[in-house]
């Protein structure tokens, strides 16, 4: 059975992460990228970038855009660039112990929600536990992805709740890297015919 047909049948990649190997180095948003594919159908696969952190918008930006008065004075919550496409849409892909309307439970251990209440609960210190307030996704058409890490452009691995909410973002690709235990100076990004 090829790869393409592996991954057909049972859309494995919900809920996994896909971590960008070394010949993604373009500069932009994929290099040195981790994601959280939340979806993976065959509509296509939508995910994530989880280490790309946003510098020029803030959490306190995000709600003076929403009817949210005298909100809780947070520690640093920061934004992520989730991917290049609808920059402006935020998601927050979130710990289980938050579920209100509009929540999906993507992992075990992990969900995402789309909705204002979960930023309005936020920011009253009354979301969840662990948090990662994303603008912006990444999409792949049907085979797309598949066809991508059959290339070797990306490596799945298992999702790490620690290392998705607990991990420092300079620390998340490096981490994400060594458990995969690929030597990189062997790393040859090419992939076989027979």
């Amino acid at each position: 059975m090829g790869i393409m047909s592996a991954f057909d049948e049972k859309y494995a990649l919900t809920g996994k992460f896909i971590v960008a190997l070394p010949q993604i180095n373009d500069g932009g948003i994929f290099d040195h990228s981790l994601i959280y594919i939340c979806s993976h159908t065959a509509h296509g696969t939508m995910g994530l970038v989880v280490n790309k952190r946003l510098e020029e918008f803030s959490f306190s930006d995000l709600t003076f855009q929403l009817p949210i008065d005298n909100y809780a004075k947070l520690s640093e919550i920061s934004l992520y660039s989730g991917g290049p496409l609808e920059k402006v849409r935020g998601m927050v892909l979130h710990s289980t112990d938050y579920r209100k309307d509009g929540t999906i439970i993507v992992g075990k251990d992990i969900a995402v929600s789309s909705t204002t209440e979960i930023i309005a609960d936020i920011a009253f210190d009354q979301g969840p536990k662990d948090k990662l307030v994303v603008l912006g996704y990444s999409f792949w058409q049907p085979r797309q992805l598949e066809a991508e890490i059959y290339r070797n452009d990306w490596f799945v691995l298992d999702a790490d709740k620690d290392l998705l909410f607990e991990t420092h973002d300079n620390e998340k690709w490096q981490r994400a890297m060594d458990t995969t235990r690929i030597n990189l100076e062997n790393f040859v990004p090419v992939t076989g015919h027979s």
